[in-house]
Formats: structure tokens, sequence, C-alpha cells
């Protein structure tokens, strides 16, 4: 009886792990002034036909915290590259060097910053929300092992620890946030 309740704990756990990947992941593309290759996460470029990740296409590096170079590894697709990132509508403007792209990533004004700062906040609740699920899910499977006959005193347990890694996960996500909007905030 014991190994389904912890199957159900780890099934909560697992869920509120990806929960906390995702908002992760999203945190990076929000970018708060400093230049990172992530900034360019998403775009897409018309390889030969084909839609390709711009990382599988070029290398991206940031010298400095205000500019990203783009290589491509076939320059005859550098025009392609470019044009991806401009339809990629993330405010930036490459500038076509002939071999590299470079793209100086302009300062963050107070109001993006504000702007920028709600968004994180969307995206940590969303994640809080992904964290309930998984908690709901958890506590359905718990009254499903009560009623194939765990005893009540061991569903009762799991529910408690199920809650107290929900309390968890929820905590980290307010901490992650805080770091984040003291990240977008400091200028």
């Amino acid at each position: 009886m014991i190994e389904e309740c912890q199957f159900v704990y780890d099934f909560a756990k697992e869920g509120m792990d990806k929960s906390m990947q995702h908002l992760e992941k999203e945190f990076q593309k929000i970018r708060a002034g400093k230049a990172s290759p992530d900034m360019l996460e998403g775009v897409l470029v018309d390889y030969y036909g084909v839609m390709t990740p711009l990382n599988q296409t070029a290398n991206i590096t940031s010298p400095d915290a205000r500019q990203i170079i783009v290589q491509p590894w076939d320059k005859s697709v550098i025009h392609a590259i470019e044009k991806a990132i401009m339809a990629a509508n993330l405010g930036f403007n490459p500038k076509n060097e002939g071999e590299v792209l470079r793209i100086i990533v302009p300062t963050v004004t107070e109001q993006r910053r504000r702007d920028l700062v709600k968004q994180a906040k969307a995206e940590a609740e969303d994640t809080k929300v992904g964290i309930r699920n998984s908690r709901r899910s958890a506590n359905d499977e718990a009254k499903k092992l009560e009623k194939e006959g765990v005893p009540e005193d061991d569903v009762k347990k799991l529910q408690d620890d199920i809650q107290k890694l929900t309390d968890d996960y929820i905590e980290k996500v307010d901490k992650i946030f805080e770091k984040k909007e003291k990240d977008i905030m400091t200028i």
C-alpha cells in the first residue's frame, strides 16, 4: 500500500517540477536589458525551405552586455537570418556586416521594465496554477487509492504531504519571481 502512496507523491512532484522548468525557460526569454543569446530563442529561419531554429543555423554569442553576435555556419543564409530576426518582432535591428550579424540591444525604459515585471508576474501566476493542478490531480489519485482499500490514515498523510510539497513549490516560485523582478528593475 505504501508503494501506491509514494507513486502518487512522485507523480505530484514530477508535475510540479515540470511547471518550474517551464517558468525558468519563460523567465530566460524576458530580457532585462542585458544581451543574451536566449533573447533569440524561438526565432525560426527559412533554411533552404525548412523553418529551422536560429540556434541550429548559426553560432550566437554575447561578447558584452549590450550586443549579440550571430555568425551563420553557412554565409549564404545571412539574409534569411536577418529577415527572420526582423520578423520575430523582438525590437532588434540587426546590422549585417557580411560574415556576421551584430545586434545592439537597446536600453530598456522604465515603462518597459514595469511591463516586463507584469509579464514575469503573469508567468509566475501561471506556474502556480500548474502546481495547484498537479496537487489536484495527485489528490484525486489519493482518493482513488482510498476507494481501492488503502487505509484512510495513509491517504490523509499523503494528502498532507502533497499540500506541504505544493506550499514549498509556491514559495520557490515567489522567490524566483522576486529575484527576476529585482533583476529587471536594476538599471
